[in-house]
């Protein structure tokens, strides 16, 4: 068996248009070459991979009976062979749009955020990996300083603890990280505890360090990471610091996007929308300290999203605004980026996801 590099791409879409792309990236040339899309489905912009079951889950935006937007979970097989998705099923995940999804180690349950919505959603998973119903949302309140962007409750992101146990949702309109976990034996969201951010920052994504004791969240709101110690027995979030992802130089409007740590835990990258770059930090795995190493311009305008291939060879940029996907080189000494000069055009891409197969 030999592996093979497929590159998932969500992208804003409307239903009678390509919105899920699979592309094959080889290392040895460092360039994406398209295998598959899907059409079918209004902005699936956000996707999660199941690699050991080849199962793709996307959000997907719906309507009710009444008119109202609604946001919807797609199930896809994956041949990685033939690098296509066949979709399975799909099902109601909230009663409003959603923005992210997410998907347990035990592959029991997706999670869903609304940004518009303010809720999170808890939809199973059945045994095949099919999607099932909706069992519990979580209606987040209140809202934070900022007149615009903070008006009212807006989950950005779900993401678990490494091991399982606790689910943090970032949301942007409180300048809160909400810590839950699942009841499992009645199916249902339990509230743990809020992790409080400074007051018009606007946490958006969070990722853990691979040692499980550190996490780093980007605030879209006023351009800034924050590091956490995380106690894992109580599930808590203790703050380290806060540092700018803009050079203190650049004037003009800006909005954080994604953030990621390299497998071996020495570099953190995180994405401007506005100044239209990678920021890149070197991390110090004891104290969870960040040094500014560098911005590298993403080749293009809103980068949404971004990923590093699994290896940390290379870093794939998904900017909106300019419909390019942009290829850059990991300088394993130094954690710099070099743009190849290799990029791709899709239309409006928001999420990438770069796995390997075994074929």
């Amino acid at each position: 068996m030999t592996e093979r590099m497929l590159v998932f791409v969500g992208s804003y879409a409307e239903a009678s248009d390509p919105g899920v792309y699979v592309y094959e990236f080889k290392e040895e040339t460092g360039e994406l070459t398209l295998q598959n899309q899907v059409s079918g489905l209004k902005n699936p912009t956000f996707l999660n991979v199941n690699v050991p079951d080849a199962k793709l889950y996307s959000i997907a935006e719906g309507q009710s009976e009444a008119g109202v937007k609604t946001g919807e979970a797609v199930c896809f097989s994956i041949d990685p062979a033939q690098a296509k998705l066949q979709e399975l099923n799909r099902a109601l995940a909230v009663d409003a749009p959603t923005c992210h999804i997410q998907r347990d180690a035990d592959n029991r349950y997706l999670l869903v955020a609304s940004y518009h919505g303010g809720r999170v959603g808890l939809v199973a998973l059945q045994a095949d990996g099919l999607i099932g119903e909706q069992l519990d949302v979580k209606q987040h309140e209140g809202h934070g300083p900022h007149p615009e962007r903070q008006d009212q409750p807006h989950p950005h992101s779900v993401f678990f603890s490494p091991d399982n146990r606790y689910l943090f949702v970032s949301d942007l309109g409180i300048d809160c990280i909400r810590a839950y976990t699942i009841d499992k034996e009645r199916n249902v969201l339990q509230w743990h505890g809020d992790t409080e951010v400074q007051p018009g920052a606007g946490p958006r994504h969070l990722t853990f360090h691979p040692n499980g004791e550190l996490v780093y969240v980007i605030n879209e709101v006023n351009s800034t990471i924050t590091s956490f110690r995380y106690d894992a027995e109580a599930g808590r979030l203790h703050t380290i610091e806060t540092v700018p992802t803009l050079p203190t130089d650049f004037i003009g409007d800006n909005s954080c996007a994604e953030i990621t740590v390299s497998e071996n835990g020495k570099y953190l990258y995180g994405s401007n929308r506005g100044h239209d770059s990678i920021v890149v930090y070197t991390i110090d795995s004891d104290s969870g300290r960040l040094t500014l190493v560098e911005h590298v311009s993403t080749e293009g305008k809103h980068p949404r999203h971004f990923a590093l291939t699994p290896g940390g060879r290379f870093l794939i940029a998904a900017n909106r605004d300019t419909n390019n996907i942009a290829i850059f080189r990991v300088d394993e000494a130094t954690g710099k980026l070099q743009y190849t000069g290799s990029s791709v055009q899709v239309s409006k891409p928001v999420c990438v996801k770069p796995v390997i197969f075994a074929v």
